[in-house]
């Protein structure tokens, strides 16, 4: 992420009163690596997932480890019938984050966001805008800064042998 992400990620923290923690780490293989990495559960670590809206708009999907965007359950939140995932590039226009890096905080676009209710009243990590970095968050704080809808939007991914 260059400078410029940077300081808007910290604007954006401030102008909200968002208290978040930035922590530097290595790559990890895999979602329970990263956990282990970060010293949470990885129901902790939550993806933020821009979502295309069929009408050409973007939300941000807030969706905890271990869990996948249930899409019947998310387009009947959001009340539209067709959402899809842009690909990366479109990502990276709609939010100013590269995949893997994304977050509401410093998104560009004032993008809606919908948290997965299972996020609420823990300590999350979240993408910190930039490769190398967690951003660690109350969930409640978070989704209150941005005005997030809260719901079941999520099922549980399943288990890979």
């Amino acid at each position: 992420m260059t400078d410029t992400g940077i300081a808007r990620f910290d604007a954006d923290a401030t102008a909200r009163d968002l208290r978040v923690e930035v922590v530097e780490r290595p790559a990890a293989d895999s979602l329970a690596d990263a956990a282990a990495l970060l010293g949470i559960q990885p129901g902790d670590i939550v993806k933020t997932l821009v979502v295309k809206r069929h009408d050409g708009g973007f939300v941000l999907a807030l969706v905890p480890g271990g869990r996948s965007i249930a899409w019947k359950k998310l387009r009947a939140v959001v009340g539209v019938n067709k959402l899809s995932l842009p690909d990366a590039a479109t990502a990276l226009e709609a939010s100013g984050y590269e995949r893997g890096t994304i977050t509401p905080i410093g998104a560009t676009g004032d993008l809606p966001v919908y948290a997965d209710e299972r996020i609420l009243g823990r300590r999350i990590a979240l993408g910190a805008g930039r490769h190398g970095a967690s951003a660690f968050v109350e969930a409640d704080d978070l989704v209150a800064a941005y005005g997030a809808t809260v719901a079941d939007i999520t099922d549980e991914e399943p288990t890979r042998d």
